[in-house]
């Protein structure tokens, strides 16, 4: 059993006991941003907190071991991604992503924005021309060391 085939017990599991995220994530004490990316096997879960979710997804003992084990991170391929909301990320960070650098060094200096001491939150933003996505991102401004 590989990392990779527990994340898709918990993803068909999860569907087939139509348990949400967010659900999962208060059972863990944690917020769903954080319990979904560990679930997808991005994070590493306690001992306590894979046994939580070993007992809500019915997963097999090894699978429950696997969920402690630091994980290889980056869950993207090397080619563009093609399924439509990834790849609009994709396109926003092409896009974006020398302004969103200049803005930072502009206002922290030489450094980079932490995806380690990170947090997330995802939320519906009620809009009557159509709901928005709002997502706020928000990582520890780690300077360039000189030495």
């Amino acid at each position: 059993m590989t990392r990779n085939d527990v994340t898709e017990m918990i993803v068909f599991n999860r569907i087939k006991k139509s348990i949400k995220w967010s659900e999962i994530a208060k059972k863990l004490g944690q917020s769903k941003e954080w319990t979904t990316a560990a679930c997808l096997g991005q994070m590493t879960l306690t001992k306590k907190q894979a046994d939580i979710v070993g007992k809500l997804l019915d997963l097999p003992k090894d699978a429950v071991q696997l969920l402690q084990v630091v994980p290889y991170k980056g869950s993207l391929p090397g080619a563009v991604p093609t399924d439509p909301l990834i790849y609009r990320w994709y396109e926003i960070v092409n896009v974006y992503g020398t302004t969103i650098k200049e803005l930072i060094h502009e206002e922290f200096g030489d450094g980079i924005m932490s995806a380690i001491d990170f947090s997330m939150d995802i939320r519906r933003e009620p809009d009557p021309k159509g709901d928005r996505v709002r997502v706020v991102l928000s990582g520890k401004f780690l300077p360039y060391k000189t030495y």
